[in-house]
């Protein structure tokens, strides 16, 4: 499993996210964003996938504008950004939690301004979707990294097959382990993975550590 070091020099240097099936096309259109249609993409996807990273990295590396968290942004204000955009010759990225709403559909981003949905829907549809075993190990090693915990082979062949397979709820299982690591001062041990997954529960659908 890759990982891509964006080109982007924040306060705590150059981020890093895990690249995979899910995140690759979505990296790659985002290098030709001349291509898109009216030079307009939406890109969405699971809380915690790295959104907000590429919506930084993409304004900052010159190939366009982004607005984050566009669906809970007024919509006017939403499209006098595309209008600026259009007039300016500039790419136009926008982030939502989903995908724009096509006619007919019933999930997804519903906007209620006609002409913002019709620009909106004629863009290029960029989806993150959930991880699978590679990427969901991947990320695990890579939070893990992070924060200095030290996860062994046998560990990581025990959590991938009984994770949920969501960004937010590997993240939230990782920092379980370094508390618990931390509290216990022990290693991370297939016992203490056992006692992390125990120690959360689902809640809205998504693994969250209970506080102990």
């Amino acid at each position: 499993m890759s990982q891509i070091a964006l080109p982007l020099e924040l306060s705590g240097g150059a981020e890093t996210i895990v690249g995979g099936p899910s995140l690759l096309p979505v990296f790659a259109a985002l290098q030709t964003s001349e291509t898109w249609p009216y030079r307009t993409a939406v890109l969405s996807g699971p809380p915690r996938s790295g959104k907000s990273l590429l919506a930084r990295w993409f304004g900052a590396s010159g190939a366009g504008e982004a607005i984050d968290d566009a669906d809970r942004i007024e919509e006017e204000a939403v499209f006098h950004r595309w209008n600026r955009a259009q007039a300016a010759g500039h790419a136009l990225l926008v982030v939502a939690r989903q995908p724009v709403a096509m006619p007919g559909q019933t999930s997804g981003w519903r906007i209620t301004l006609p002409d913002l949905g019709s620009r909106l829907g004629a863009a290029l549809p960029l989806r993150i979707g959930a991880p699978d075993d590679a990427l969901l190990r991947a990320l695990i090693d890579e939070h893990a990294r992070r924060r200095g915990l030290i996860l062994g082979e046998a560990v990581l062949d025990w959590l991938v097959p009984r994770l949920e397979r969501s960004h937010a709820a590997t993240e939230a299982v990782v920092a379980t382990l370094d508390r618990l690591s931390l509290e216990r001062k022990a290693p991370v041990t297939l016992a203490l993975a056992r006692d992390a997954l125990a120690a959360g529960a689902l809640t809205g659908g998504q693994w969250q550590p209970r506080l102990l």
